[in-house]
């Protein structure tokens, strides 16, 4: 996009199906031009930012009323994209709809690309890059938690960290490279104890950030479950019986299941992603040794574990990976075969994934170890893999920065270190970006946003 001069853009910022009510946009230098050829209301020229005017559209070539509207006006800087822009709230007919757009291209405007509305915002300094994609993250909110984490960043907490984290970074990098220009003096401008606290502190702070992220991508994308098991204990019943359809086959010969199997389900407003794997046990089929493995590495990346057995018999996870994994929940399968046989001690939570029994306690349980994880209301968490490559990216040269600098290595080298954090940090917010970086973000979104 060319962010020197923009042309008039328009869009259905609604869907496109039939509604009561739909919203077109338009934004540019043209906006208000066009809005005064085809809107027949009274005042509209004169009239104030953010203003409402009921009157009719029409279709200036034939002088035909489209529909009568509601006109919202905004005078740039003080509207979304930060330019001058209007809305049309029209009936949501899908021929009205598009009768409107159509005038508006014919009167110069163009069809906006998807997000361009957005970038415009973004282009014009009304946010910044993290709080963008947190449009798009509200757009797609699902659940409470999602629609709390996107506005939470949409309001720029995270970015405020960001920005701070970076402001310091710049102040210490920026003082180092002064002390070049009195080398021959031998002077010192950057307190290095100072520094070595500020580096340790902001080394902690983004690692506290970066932790995170596997609690906001499990909100974002859903809580990763992992089912796992001996063959044949009912994990697939299980994962059927959740979902409340037919998602994975069912049978009685042992190692079914040879992939994984994956499906979303929302609890009291949490989204879960239940996972069903291959039965764990010795075996000599190369396609069901495969499906073990793919297991075996589902159980490092899930946040709750389901390991079922049976009344007979079922596979217990080991030592190494009970340890790796706190959120745990085992699980005794098919009770109604032998509803007495509960053993003293045993844990487990008794269900028969066929008779649906047990299955509302198994959800309860869920809950609780999720309410253990879940972000307090002051706590930034982040859910864009892009901020946390940007972090981690980050972090590497902050470390290499500290040890150079508890070594006592040159400045120079100090503050370049510094400076390739400082870069990885602008990322984030879109203080250093390219054009490929934003369209590949914005392109993401809806069209009409």
């Amino acid at each position: 996009m060319d962010t020197q001069s923009f042309d008039t853009i328009c869009a259905l910022s609604s869907g496109s199906a039939q509604a009561a009510i739909s919203l077109i946009r338009l934004s540019g230098p043209d906006a208000f031009k066009i809005a005064q050829i085809i809107f027949m209301g009274k005042h509209f020229k004169a009239a104030e930012s953010q203003t409402l005017h009921f009157g009719k559209c029409i279709d200036p070539a034939s002088m035909k009323t489209i529909d009568e509207v509601l006109l919202s006006k905004f005078i740039g800087p003080k509207s979304y994209t930060g330019e001058d822009m209007v809305e049309f709230s029209i009936h949501g007919s899908p021929y009205i709809q598009a009768q409107m757009i159509q005038v508006l291209i014919a009167q110069g405007a163009r069809l906006a690309n998807p997000g361009e509305f957005s970038q415009r915002a973004f282009l014009n300094g009304k946010m910044d890059l993290s709080q963008a994609e947190a449009v798009c993250d509200l757009i797609s909110a699902t659940t409470p938690q999602m629609h709390a984490l996107a506005l939470k960043q949409l309001k720029g907490g995270f970015s405020l960290k960001i920005k701070a984290l970076r402001d310091r970074l710049i102040e210490f990098a920026s003082l180092m490279e002064l002390e070049l220009d009195f080398s021959e003096e031998d002077v010192e401008f950057a307190d290095r104890s100072h520094l070595e606290q500020l580096l340790s502190n902001i080394i902690e702070e983004s690692k506290i950030l970066c932790d995170s992220f596997k609690l906001g991508n499990a909100i974002k994308k859903g809580i990763p479950v992992i089912i796992v098991g001996a063959p044949n204990v009912g994990k697939s019943t299980l994962l059927n019986t959740l979902l409340n359809e037919q998602k994975a086959i069912v049978s009685d010969v042992a190692g079914t299941t040879r992939d994984v199997i994956e499906d979303t389900l929302n609890i009291k407003g949490i989204s879960f992603r239940f996972m069903d794997t291959a039965g764990i046990r010795e075996s000599e089929d190369k396609v069901e040794k495969i499906g073990i493995k793919k297991t075996k590495d589902y159980i490092d990346t899930a946040q709750i574990i389901i390991n079922v057995k049976d009344h007979q018999t079922g596979y217990v996870l080991t030592e190494k990976e009970i340890q790796q994994h706190q959120n745990l929940i085992y699980v005794t399968n098919k009770s109604d075969l032998n509803p007495q046989k509960k053993k003293q001690n045993d844990q487990s939570i008794f269900i028969s994934a066929k008779e649906n029994t047990g299955i509302e306690e198994l959800k309860t349980e869920l809950l609780n170890l999720y309410n253990l994880s879940a972000p307090t209301n002051d706590q930034i968490v982040i859910t864009s893999q892009r901020h946390y490559a940007s972090l981690i990216n980050a972090l590497t040269p902050l470390e290499k920065s500290l040890e150079d600098l508890k070594h006592k290595v040159s400045g120079d080298l100090i503050a370049q270190n510094l400076r390739y954090a400082i870069h990885h940090l602008g990322e984030i917010t879109g203080e250093i970006s390219n054009e490929d970086l934003l369209d590949s973000i914005f392109s993401n979104f809806c069209i009409g946003k």
